[in-house]
């Protein structure tokens, strides 16, 4: 399961990985209502998240590190979603991983560069989806998930 975390949105993706076969098992993302207080929007991530592990159970969770260089207040309250989010995963015994968008970049388009449209592309085409999901969260946390995938099989080839 891949998770793209946040606040106001947090993007998820739980695929299945076998040697070069990706299969995409559920994808979207949780909305946490604008005009209400801070503990309670954590709270509704917290559950929702919770809801969506319990469904869908699975082995390992991935959670993209966060990226700010402006906003520190936004940074904060993405921090605190992002807590709430791995805690749900290790309250149920789920190990969590984490990457940096660069490293999620370099796994799904081979450049660390890459554009987000270049991201949700090659998001798609790995995965075989129609189109490109949306919200861009949703995509991001699919492209958590394969980058995840990636790092597990190479981790398993080293190891």
């Amino acid at each position: 399961m891949g998770i793209d975390p946040g606040l106001a949105i947090v993007g998820f993706g739980i695929i299945e990985h076998d040697g070069q076969r990706f299969k995409t098992i559920e994808y979207g993302s949780i909305n946490s209502p604008a005009h209400t207080d801070i503990p309670a929007r954590l709270k509704a991530v917290y559950d929702d998240i919770s809801f969506i592990i319990e469904k869908y159970k699975p082995d390992e969770v991935a959670v993209e590190e966060l990226f700010f260089n402006t906003n520190i207040k936004t940074a904060i309250m993405v921090g605190q979603a992002r807590g709430t989010l791995i805690l749900a995963a290790a309250n149920r015994g789920i190990p969590v991983f984490e990457y940096t968008p660069l490293q999620v970049k370099q796994a799904v388009t081979g450049y660390g560069r890459a554009e987000k449209i270049q991201i949700q592309q090659m998001v798609k085409s790995i995965l075989a989806l129609r189109e490109i999901p949306t919200p861009d969260d949703t995509a991001d946390a699919l492209a958590v998930a394969i980058c995840h995938a990636h790092s597990r099989t190479l981790r398993a080839i080293t190891t």
